[in-house]
């Protein structure tokens, strides 16, 4: 069998995802046995970053399609994204890199619709570069989702067998508890329950953490786990999902962290992401489900104060190449059963 082709996007050139890019593809070639990767950016900037852990610039290779790439170990093979990022200063906010990550997602995106590239690795942008760029998204995932033109879809955050979807991500607090519908929470089960029918556990336990203190305690601290969350699940489990809850956050994640569950929903951004990243730092990704192709990226982020010195650890980013790498092949399983789940649970025209 081919192994997958990944569009690896650079990420803020003047953050550490260029050093990282250059850690992962010229320290790793075991990596090349798993894949083809081809990065999405900006020579001029990965070629300043490989100089500066050491390494030899001429071994950035630009092509000029993904099928040019030959996946020699030693060498990173690279499509130029744009007008040169070389002069853009490391550490600090630009709107030229913000420009430029957004340019790389895009590109690779396309890639990827063409069938030139079989899944998408992200190292981190940042998102008010981004904005200064001229391109107000909240982050990865949405853009991702606005260029495959998707509707439903969550971030997972992902440590081994683990998986964190969530309801939410990046907006307000405030705004996040007006954003948590029944049908948002509906949506997020349905993907999360055709993710483990497509990874072959289609009775996989689906816990959902309550949105308020001790799940709302019965009415005691809100009204949103009764009223939204709970509904939602029961109706999750009359459409054959084994999803529980509302549950305590604080009692559901700790157990899902020793091994008692797999698939959690948690309700927002921080609900999932601290603790997540708390115990599992380096060792974890994120994985967007609900695209047509498979995308995975690091789970920190540019890390201004120290882009530029060399010290920037690759591991996540090698954790997410693997990831992509495995899940690709068997991707188109994992969104054809999440567009069949979303057929079922649509509402009719006449209700």
């Amino acid at each position: 069998m081919s192994i997958p082709t990944l569009a690896v996007t650079l990420g803020d050139v003047a953050g550490i995802g260029p050093e990282i890019t250059a850690k992962a593809l010229l320290g790793h070639d075991d990596l090349r046995a798993l894949c083809v990767p081809v990065v999405v950016g900006d020579a001029g900037a990965l070629r300043r970053a490989v100089s500066a852990i050491g390494g030899d610039p001429e071994r950035v290779r630009v092509i000029a399609s993904p099928a040019e790439a030959t996946n020699t170990p030693g060498t990173i093979e690279l499509l130029q994204t744009g007008p040169s990022l070389a002069d853009v200063p490391v550490g600090e906010i630009s709107a030229a890199a913000g420009d430029g990550a957004y340019r790389f997602v895009v590109e690779a995106c396309r890639l990827a619709r063409e069938g030139l590239v079989d899944g998408i690795v992200t190292p981190p942008l940042n998102k008010a570069a981004m904005h200064a760029g001229g391109h107000r998204w909240p982050g990865h995932t949405e853009l991702l989702a606005h260029e495959f033109g998707v509707k439903n879809f969550s971030l997972v955050l992902s440590a081994g067998d683990l998986y964190f979807f969530h309801l939410t991500t990046h907006v307000s607090l405030r705004q996040a508890i007006e954003d948590i519908t029944p049908e948002r929470t509906r949506d997020v089960l349905d993907l999360a329950g055709a993710f483990t029918a497509a990874l072959g556990r289609p009775d996989e336990a689906i816990g959902l953490a309550g949105l308020n203190p001790h799940a709302g305690e019965n009415r005691l601290f809100g009204d949103e786990d009764a009223d939204v969350l709970a509904p939602a699940v029961e109706a999750a489990r009359a459409r054959g999902l084994n999803a529980h809850g509302p549950l305590p956050a604080d009692a559901l994640i700790p157990a899902a962290v020793k091994g008692k569950w797999n698939m959690v929903v948690a309700c927002y951004h921080d609900q999932g992401h601290a603790p997540f990243k708390a115990v599992y730092g380096d060792d974890g990704v994120n994985i967007t489900v609900g695209l047509p192709v498979v995308r995975v990226s690091v789970d920190h982020g540019t890390a201004f104060d120290i882009a530029g010195q060399g010290i920037a650890r690759e591991a996540s980013l090698v954790l997410a190449i693997e990831r992509a790498a495995g899940l690709a092949p068997g991707w188109d399983h994992v969104w054809q059963t999440a567009q069949r789940t979303a057929q079922q649970s649509a509402p009719s025209a006449a209700s």
